[in-house]
Order: structure tokens, then sequence, then C-alpha cells
């Protein structure tokens, strides 16, 4: 009997069965044609588009080029002088096209006028590192790709070189290997505007001298030119906003002048920033000595004041507490850094100042220092919050970043996405949102889970299962507000590359603005850990509605060649 299951699914594997339509997309075909035997024209696809997919905006222009897409790629029809249209089998492969029909729109469509303040910002933790955060090496490659990816802000730890007399980065205190300053740079101008136009901000955290302050304030310049933005004066009062910042690099940072300030009784002055990534967030910064004396003060006035002139967006930890730090000052704009325990803490005790403050300054929020092997935390109570730089290590894996990913899928992938207007708002009565509020249902969301391939096309046909196709079945579930969160699955398709659910899931949402789609793909086994088969998550105010391809992606966020479901989204 083992043999034969062996010989029995070998078969099974190399005779794929080709994979119906499903019904609903049959009953759409009749519906928009007449009949299963009749062909889709280009005006029936339109109306298809508007009334069933949801498309407002299509047009018969948007109809026909699909039309001959899909007639190109099935058919390798190029001639315009012939009627063109679509049998059932063109209209399914319309439907299961990643690329003609994807589930949300890859163009920028939000408002970019908005002061910064009024957006999430695709964040990045000790963007250097290749891997852990003890021992990996520092490199530029990691700050390439993340820039690649669509993040806008780049962390650079700067420190004195062995020599003294020129700037590495790397992770300090720790055994990781440095890259030199002037590198990152490089690659950071040469690759900040392949993913996105708007701003990319580079975050500083600098263990320097004042000499070599002036050197980094001397790179910066010499490397970026006309692409850095100055402020007019030395404190913004509001945020300038991502258009009007196009194509422009921000630096960000502690001013030095505070340095100055923070001589200690043996006359010791600390020469770095105190944004130090400490695990309480305020005030408990970790700060280089070096001796101060009046050569010191000479070298400090005459050598930093052009790198203060860089710093556009002002950092820092006010002293006092959390309370003090959290003040709304009219005079000046500023960006404030909360480990993510700090937050915890700060969003439990002042959740409605948090928000307060994030309507006009920046917030940055960091991974604990515990986080050695480059995890991530939830960013879901950060953003109720209005926190706009959740910074995230983009050398880990896991949950949490493809929860980022798929949040920063919105708004074309640009790298900012548009608070919502209820973290942005203030009442009658000068009262701001109240995240701890028991909110009712503001929209309830229905997903279809049809089918899903490709499995057999990118994976060794052992890889699942030694001896038999694979056993798929699907979680699916919301990451949002504490009362939205839910994981359901499917049933479990026994011993099929081509898995059919046919399975629908109603989602009711209180902050649907807020709410990302979670999907993974696994095959079960009985006597091992079930094998991951794929992921996607998807921010819900962006998915359009109607039936669409949806891709799935590796554990480290690649996505594959052919793996997709066949997915329908609706929304009451």
């Amino acid at each position: 009997m083992g043999n034969y299951r062996v010989c029995l699914c070998f078969i099974r594997r190399f005779k794929m069965s080709k994979e119906e339509p499903p019904p609903e997309v049959k009953d759409a075909f009749i519906k928009y044609t007449g009949g299963t035997s009749a062909n889709m024209t280009a005006e029936q696809l339109r109306s298809f588009l508007v009334e069933f997919q949801g498309d407002q905006t299509a047009s018969l222009a948007d109809a026909q080029r699909i039309v001959e897409h899909v007639l190109q790629r099935r058919h390798h029809v190029i001639s315009k002088l012939t009627r063109h249209t679509l049998t059932l089998d063109d209209f399914y492969y319309y439907l299961f096209s990643m690329d003609l029909n994807p589930p949300v729109s890859d163009q920028v469509h939000q408002d970019m006028r908005a002061p910064l303040s009024h957006y999430y910002i695709y964040t990045s933790h000790n963007t250097y590192l290749t891997g852990n955060q003890l021992s990996s090496d520092s490199s530029d490659v990691p700050i390439i790709n993340a820039l690649k990816s669509g993040v806008r802000v780049v962390e650079l730890d700067l420190w004195p070189n062995s020599e003294q007399d020129d700037i590495d980065v790397l992770h300090g205190r720790t055994l990781t290997t440095p890259v030199e300053f002037v590198r990152c740079l490089k690659s950071i101008k040469e690759n900040a505007f392949i993913a996105s136009p708007y701003p990319v901000i580079i975050t500083l955290e600098d263990h320097l001298t004042p000499d070599l302050q002036a050197k980094a304030a001397e790179n910066i310049k010499e490397t970026f030119g006309d692409m850095l933005f100055f402020p007019e004066a030395e404190y913004l009062q509001e945020f300038p906003s991502p258009e009007e910042l196009k194509y422009r690099i921000i630096i960000s940072t502690k001013p030095p002048k505070e340095y100055l300030r923070s001589k200690n009784v043996k006359g010791e002055t600390s020469f770095s920033d105190d944004e130090t990534d400490d695990d309480d967030g305020v005030d408990t910064s970790e700060s280089e000595s070096t001796e101060s004396d009046d050569s010191d003060y000479e070298s400090y006035a005459t050598g930093v004041s052009e790198y203060k002139r860089l710093i556009a967006i002002h950092a820092g930890k006010p002293k006092g507490g959390l309370k003090e730090a959290l003040k709304v000052g009219a005079a000046k704009v500023r960006r404030l850094s909360l480990s993510e325990k700090a937050v915890k803490k700060a969003t439990k005790s002042h959740g409605m100042d948090v928000i307060r403050f994030t309507q006009t300054n920046m917030l940055r929020i960091y991974p604990k220092g515990t986080r050695v092997n480059s995890s991530n935390y939830k960013p879901q109570t950060a953003w109720l919050h209005g926190a706009q730089m959740v910074a995230f290590n983009m050398q880990g894996h896991g949950r949490s970043l493809s929860l980022m990913r798929g949040m920063f899928r919105s708004n074309g992938g640009c790298g900012y996405v548009k608070k919502p207007d209820f973290l942005l708002t203030v009442d009658p009565h000068g009262k701001v949102f109240d995240p701890n509020a028991n909110l009712p249902v503001k929209k309830t969301m229905k997903v279809k889970i049809y089918m899903g391939v490709g499995w057999n096309l990118d994976f060794e046909r052992s890889h699942f299962h030694l001896y038999s196709p694979p056993d798929f079945y699907t979680r699916i579930g919301i990451a949002g507000a504490p009362a939205d969160e839910i994981i359901k699955k499917t049933d479990i398709k026994e011993e099929t590359w081509s898995p059919v659910w046919n399975k629908e899931f109603s989602f009711p949402l209180t902050i649907p603005e807020l709410a990302l789609l979670r999907i993974e793909v696994y095959s079960y086994n009985i006597s091992d850990k079930n094998v991951f088969g794929g992921q996607n998550c998807l921010p819900v105010p962006e998915v359009k509605p109607g039936i669409h391809a949806v891709p799935l992606f590796d554990r480290k966020g690649s996505k594959y060649s052919s793996v997709k479901l066949l997915m329908r989204f609706e929304f009451s």
C-alpha cells in the first residue's frame, strides 16, 4: 500500500488537473455576456469593472487595454484589425493575473500636501546592520535594500574610527564591524528615490567629537548638495509636506548646542546624541564623555555650527519625565523618541496626550535593546496613537515585519501613508480621539477565498511532503485595533497542489482605517510542524472590492513567481 501511495502521488504531481473557474466567475461572465459560449467585449468588461468590481473610474480604454494584454499573452494576438473579445477562460485568466488585477493599487492617491506629521513614514532601525544587533557586519547593502523597498527613514549610528580622524557607522559597544559614513551617504544618494520621489529622512545617533561633527557636516553637504533641505529658521513651526519635499534629503538629530548644557560636576561634557536606544525612552541617555576645556569650547563653537544648520527635524528627550516630554509647544515642532517599552507605558497612562503630541510633532518608536536577533514588535499600538516613525529592524523576519510591509503597500508603496482624520482632529471641546473608548462597528469586510495555484511551479515536489502533494489550508485574519483582531482558518484540502476552498469570512471592524488583512498558507503535517506556503498582508482601506489575484510572499518578503490566491472582497 505504501509503494502504491508513493507512485500514485507522483502521478498526481505530474498530471495536474486544469483549474476550473469558480462558479461565481462563470456566473459573472454569463451575467455580462449572456452565456458561457458567448465572448466578452471591451464594453461588457467595462460594465463588469464598474458594477461588479466597484471601479467607478474604469474607462472603455482601460477595458480595451486589458483585452489586448490578455489576448497577446494567451493567444499572441497583436493585430488591431480584428474585433477583440474574451472567452470565459480568457476572462478567468485576467481575474487571476497578479499584474492586471491586483487587490491594491500601485499608484499614489492620497493628499501629499499636509505637514509631515500627518503621515505614517516607513522607518528602519539601525539600517546599516546586515544581521543581528551584536555581531553582524555593518554595510551599505541593507541601506540600499531598505530604500529600494520604499523605506523613507534611514538610521545611522556615528562613531569616531580607530584613528579618531574619520567617521564610521556601527552599533556602538558591540562586536559589529564598521562601514564608512561617506560610503553610506553615497549609497543613500544613489538609491534614495528609486522606489519613491518623497523625502528620505536620515536620523543620526552621533557619538562624535566637535571636529568630527564638523567633518560629518562637510561629508553630508558634499554628498547631497542641493538635495539637502535646509530650514529657513532655526526651528520649524510646522513641518513641510511630502509634496514640497519631493527628492529632498532631511537630517534629523539632536542639536549639538544641547551638549554644552550637559556638563557634569567634573567639568566633563557629553558629545554624544542622547537618542541612544535605551529601554526607558525618556531622559535615560547613555553618553560618551570627553574632557572639556577652552580649546574644546572654541573648536566646538566654530566646528559644529554648520552641523547644527543641517538639522531640519530637531530631536531630543526633554527633561522632566513623560508628561513634560509630550507637551506641545506653539513655537517649534520636534521629534521625540521612545522605546517600544516606553510607548506601552505612555499610551496606557497618557494615551490622549500622545495623540495630541503627534498631531504636530514627530514620534519615533524603536525596538527594545533585548531584541538582539533583530526581531520586531507589534506596530498597532504606536499607529493607533499617531506615531509616525515606527522604526523596525529590516534585517529580521516574522509576522511583525510582514504587518509593516502590509501597511506600507498603501498609497502606491511610496513610504508615506496619511494618518486617519480621527487622529488629526480636535473636537469643539478641545478633546482628541480616545483610543481606549469602546467603538461601534464602522465597516464589515467580507472575504472569500476561492482557490490557490502556483506551488507546483515555485517549489520542489517534495518540499511540503516527501511522498505526496501538500495538504493546504489558509489562516486569515485582522491585525489592527484590539477589538478588531481575530484569526480564522479554512478547511484543509488534502493532497492537492491547487486547493479549492470556496470559503467566506466576515470581519466586523471598529477602526477599518488601521486594519490589515493577514493571509498565511500552510501545508498541514500530522506528525511535525506545518509547512509554510506563503503570506501576504493587505491594508484594508486600500483593498479593492471584487475578485482579485492576491500574490503570496516568502518569509523574507520576496514575492513568489507563481503562487497566488483568487479572492473576493466586499464591504458594507
